[in-house]
């Protein structure tokens, strides 16, 4: 079996431009309303939802290769980086390595990439692992660098990417590639065609000994904050997390060829479908505003920590909605408060109750 890097082409990536030219400007109209919207956010929620977006992006980029994060701990950090007060919450160094990643990639977007960019984002994603060989620099163990799955004895190898002898040389021509091909370089292309083909190409070398599928997405949000001229704030990880399986299916196939056109199409119906998700996550934020500035003082202490723990969980809220079991145990109440509790909320308009007996759930009654 060929890889994509030993055919005699490559890296000269095959598409049909055509084929993406109505998605592309669905992109930035769509990119358009999201840094709209976002002005309707005051600068305190701003900040909030800056915090909370990326910790879900660190949460889920990190899923979708298999690790779990503490996602106070990730927030707690988040808020160090940005300079912003920080709770008591302590800080965990795998979920401090990720957040300071993520705020570099959000605050150095429109720097042009380098090697030392790369071996820094590594070093931050990384330096906690004492397993591994090299960190901050590119692989250079002689074994092949594969993706394998199945028994030991009887391996499937997804991929093999390039000898670590050859990833320096491979790297820098990625490097001149990347920043080539940015707005304002010699050769630029449409942002999701680009952030697309950085993405493949990236994770076609996988340079590193590990951490290169992190890498990857950071370097195709880097991609289309360029291309926009600010970062792009979208829930990319989070969407590709939900499609994990298929993720993987299109890398594994697009790995072996040359002819990317429907790599390129999926990858961009999947940031579509992020700006979607953060469009809703924004009118999230702003409806989440205007419902304190309503019922701010009208909660006693309970109503107050089960109102915070619904948002805590977000647009989708409580999975089925929240009930009374849901409540007693969040306020450590008893059922005949917790039954007044609820009635008061949803008599004020703060929940909308849905279904009779066993089955009454309450969701937060927000405005459009």
């Amino acid at each position: 079996m060929s890889w994509n890097w030993q055919q005699p082409d490559w890296p000269e990536f095959r598409y049909d431009a055509a084929v993406l030219t109505s998605i592309e400007e669905r992109f930035l109209v769509s990119s358009g309303k999201i840094l709209g919207t976002v002005q309707h956010v005051n600068p305190v929620e701003r900040d909030q939802f800056r915090i909370d977006l990326l910790s879900d992006e660190a949460m889920k980029t990190s899923a979708i290769e298999g690790e779990i994060l503490d996602r106070r701990s990730v927030q707690s950090s988040l808020r160090r980086q940005f300079g912003l007060t920080p709770d008591a919450y302590p800080t965990k160094p795998r979920e401090q390595g990720v957040a300071e990643m993520m705020v570099d990639v959000y605050s150095t977007y429109a720097e042009p990439l380098t090697h030392e960019t790369l071996y820094r984002w590594h070093d931050m994603l990384l330096s906690h692992d004492r397993h591994l060989e090299t960190v901050g620099a590119y692989r250079q163990h002689a074994d092949a660098m594969q993706i394998v799955s199945g028994r030991l004895d009887r391996p499937t190898v997804h991929f093999e990417a390039p000898p670590s002898g050859q990833v320096p040389s491979e790297m820098d021509s990625y490097a001149v590639w990347f920043n080539k091909t940015a707005p304002g370089g010699s050769e630029p292309l449409p942002p999701l065609t680009r952030a697309g083909l950085s993405h493949l190409y990236f994770e076609s070398i996988h340079p590193f000994e590990d951490g290169n599928g992190r890498l990857g997405r950071a370097l195709a949000e880097k991609a289309l904050a360029q291309s926009i001229g600010q970062p792009s704030l979208i829930a990319l990880a989070f969407t590709i997390e939900r499609e994990r399986k298929v993720y993987y299916d299109q890398l594994e196939r697009h790995q072996k060829t040359l002819d990317v056109t429907p790599w390129l199409e999926w990858f961009a119906a999947t940031v579509l479908t992020a700006q979607t998700v953060t469009l809703d996550r924004v009118g999230f934020f702003i409806g989440k505003a205007h419902f304190y500035d309503q019922h701010r003082d009208k909660f006693n202490e309970r109503q107050a920590k089960g109102i915070a723990r619904m948002f805590r969980e977000g647009p989708e809220g409580f999975k089925g909605g929240l009930s009374a079991e849901n409540y007693i145990s969040l306020t450590g109440t008893s059922r005949a408060t917790a039954t007044r509790d609820l009635q008061d909320l949803t008599e004020m308009g703060a929940l909308r109750r849905t279904g009779e007996r066993r089955y009454t759930r309450y969701w937060l009654n927000l405005e459009n």
